[in-house]
């Protein structure tokens, strides 16, 4: 299968996009794992990538599709993949439709994992993370530590992430609205678009994720 999952920062895309990929056997293409293999790889879009990135600016998108284009010609994606974070606007959405037309082939369906956007904030402000090991994970309200800004594995002191404040979330909501949610139209009117309520337990979300799919 190809498919495209899309939703709002904070939906858990990263998370269901794992068990999915495994689920069906296909590689779990991300825009983050592309653009951090190309350049520490050192290919010719890597470079061109990290001149963008140093500079401050965003990556061009002709840039980003060179990078997805490569990978979905790999070995291991010749029976689908799964892609999450590109396409992130319509035009990668057009171009990824014309690579695709090229050999022949066709997406089978694109997930929209659906979240208010209130609760969009209150997962990822709600963060925690710990100042000793960036691994060691909580969450204010669905998985505190035993005591307030401590560690429970290490004892060190969590923090919450410049990037995981409210005002900085909103700010990514914004973004998300302007220029990514338009796709979730231009793939509705083709058909493609399967919303998946993305509230719950990780498995059940899979679970509904997988049962849209076999239907």
């Amino acid at each position: 299968m190809r498919i495209v999952l899309v939703g709002p920062p904070g939906a858990g895309k990263g998370t269901q996009a794992a068990f999915l990929a495994k689920n069906l056997s296909i590689p779990h293409i991300s825009t983050g794992d592309l653009f951090r293999a190309n350049i520490s790889q050192g290919t010719e879009l890597g470079k061109q990538a990290k001149a963008f990135m140093d500079a401050g600016d965003l990556v061009p998108d002709e840039v980003t599709i060179g990078m997805a284009k490569d990978r979905m010609e790999q070995p291991d994606a010749v029976n689908g993949f799964l892609l999450d974070g590109f396409p992130r606007n319509v035009s990668q959405a057009e171009a990824l439709d014309v690579m695709l037309q090229a050999e022949g082939m066709k997406l089978d369906a694109v997930l929209d994992l659906e979240v208010e956007e209130d609760e969009v904030v209150k997962r990822i402000a709600g963060r925690r993370i710990c100042r000793n090991d960036s691994a060691h994970v909580f969450h204010v309200t669905y998985a505190p530590a035993k005591t307030a800004g401590v560690c429970d594995t290490c004892g060190g002191e969590l923090y919450q992430r410049g990037d995981d404040s409210e005002a900085t979330v909103r700010n990514r909501l914004e973004v998300y609205h302007t220029q990514t949610e338009p796709i979730i139209d231009y793939y509705k009117a083709q058909g493609l678009l399967v919303t998946i309520p993305a509230l719950g337990e990780v498995a059940d979300v899979t679970k509904r994720a997988m049962d849209a799919l076999k239907k």
